[in-house]
C-alpha cells in the first residue's frame, strides 16, 4: 500500500486478480443483496478463482455460521467451502478466549454465528445473566432478536462483566431495505449501562487479524461497498482495497471520504477484479481520467466525455488532493449529475 495521504485512485496495468494473491470480500452489497447474488458477481468470482486468485468471504454478520454462508454462496453459484468464510464472530470469539480462562462460560446475545465461534474457541455459551457469565457477546441475531435479550446483556455489563461485540454496523442492508444493525442493538445496552464494549469486527484490527490468520493471505486485496468498515478496514491492515458501487456507498460519500475511507481503487461491481485500472494524471490544476478532467476550485467540475467510471475517478482526485488530510466540502453535484452517478 502506498505511503502518506492517498490523493487519487491509483492505476494498475494488471488485472486485480493477478496483482493480488487473495480477494478478501464483503458479503452483503458486494457479492449478494437480500439473499440473490449480484449481477456479474458469480461469473467475476469464477473467473478471478480459475485464474488462481484465493476467495475468502469476509462479514460482520455474526449471525450466520460459516457453514450456512458457505451453503448460500454455493447455492448462487460460487462454489465455496466454510474455511473459506471469516466472521466478526469468529474473531470476536478469538478476542474473548485470550481474556478469560478457558472454558469460560459466555452469555449470548445474538445468533448460532456466535455461538458455534465460542466453541470453536473452548468456550461455553450460556442465555442468562444468571449463568455467572465470564463475558458478555453481543451480535447481529436477526429481525426477530427480542428486546428480553438487550436487558439480559444490560444487567450483566451493569454489574461490571466484560462486554464484547462482533461490530458496530448501524444499519444492514436487506430485501427490502436497509434495517438497524449489530450496532443499533449495542446501543441499546450501551445507553442503559454507560459501558463501552470491545468490538472485533470491521474496521478494528482483530478482524483484519482474524482474516490473515485464517487466509495466509500475503498480498491481500479487500472489496467491499462501504468507506467506514470495508475500506476503512483495509485502511487499518495497511492493505490494498477495492470499492465496488453495487451497496451503500455513493459518489458524493466518495468524493468525501477523509483519508482513512478512501479506496485503492474504485470499480462499479465486481467485474473490476478482472481488469486493470487506469492511471490517473495531473496537468496543472486538472485530473485526468479518460476522457475526463477534474478540477476542484469552488466547486468540483468536470469537463470531457467518456465512461462515467473514469469520470469519478478524476473526480475523487480533484476533491481528495483538495481535502489533504480532512473531507472535501465542496460541491460536487452537478459533476455526479452528469456522470449519472
Amino acid at each position: 500500500m502506498s505511503q502518506g495521504v492517498r490523493t487519487r485512485p491509483e492505476g494498475s496495468g494488471q488485472p486485480l486478480s493477478e496483482a493480488y494473491d487473495t480477494a478478501l470480500l464483503d458479503l452483503d452489497g458486494v457479492v449478494y443483496a437480500g439473499g440473490s447474488a449480484i449481477a456479474h458477481a458469480v461469473g467475476s468470482l469464477e473467473r478471478a478463482r480459475d485464474g488462481g486468485m484465493h476467495l475468502a468471504y469476509v462479514t460482520n454478520n455474526a449471525l450466520r455460521t460459516p457453514d450456512a454462508v458457505a451453503e448460500h454462496l454455493t447455492e448462487l453459484g460460487i462454489p465455496t467451502g466454510a474455511d473459506d468464510v471469516i466472521t466478526s464472530a469468529q474473531a470476536v470469539a478469538r478476542l474473548i478466549s485470550e481474556q478469560v480462562p478457558a472454558g469460560a462460560r459466555v452469555l449470548v446475545i445474538g445468533g448460532e454465528g456466535l455461538r458455534v465461534a465460542l466453541r470453536e474457541r473452548g468456550l461455553t455459551p450460556v442465555e442468562s445473566a444468571d449463568d455467572d457469565p465470564a463475558a458478555v457477546v453481543q451480535g447481529y441475531g436477526g429481525p426477530d432478536l427480542t428486546w428480553s435479550r438487550f436487558a439480559e446483556a444490560s444487567y450483566a455489563v451493569a454489574r461490571g462483566v466484560p462486554w464484547f461485540a462482533s461490530n458496530t454496523d448501524l444499519t444492514i442492508p436487506s430485501g427490502r431495505g436497509i434495517a438497524p444493525g449489530n450496532g443499533a442493538a449495542v446501543e441499546v445496552v450501551r445507553i442503559a449501562t454507560g459501558a463501552d464494549p470491545q468490538v472485533a469486527g470491521k474496521p478494528l484490527p482483530p478482524m483484519h487479524r482474524e482474516t490473515i490468520l485464517r487466509t495466509g493471505a500475503e498480498r491481500p486485496l479487500v472489496v467491499g461497498d462501504r468507506l467506514d468498515t470495508d475500506i476503512e478496514g483495509a485502511f487499518n491492515g495497511g492493505v490494498d482495497s477495492l470499492l465496488v458501487l453495487t451497496g451503500v456507498t455513493d459518489g458524493s460519500q466518495l468524493l468525501a471520504a477523509p483519508p482513512r475511507h478512501r479506496p485503492t481503487y474504485v470499480d462499479a461491481d465486481l467485474r473490476g477484479l478482472l481488469t486493470g485500472q487506469p492511471e490517473i494524471t495531473r496537468e496543472g490544476d486538472g485530473f485526468q481520467c479518460g476522457g475526463w478532467t477534474a478540477t476542484a476550485a469552488d466547486r468540483l467540475e468536470l469537463e470531457g466525455e467518456g465512461e462515467p467510471l473514469d469520470g469519478l475517478r478524476a473526480l475523487c482526485a480533484a476533491a481528495w488532493t483538495a481535502a489533504g488530510d480532512g473531507s472535501c466540502e465542496l460541491d460536487g453535484e452537478k459533476a455526479l449529475a452528469r456522470l449519472g452517478l
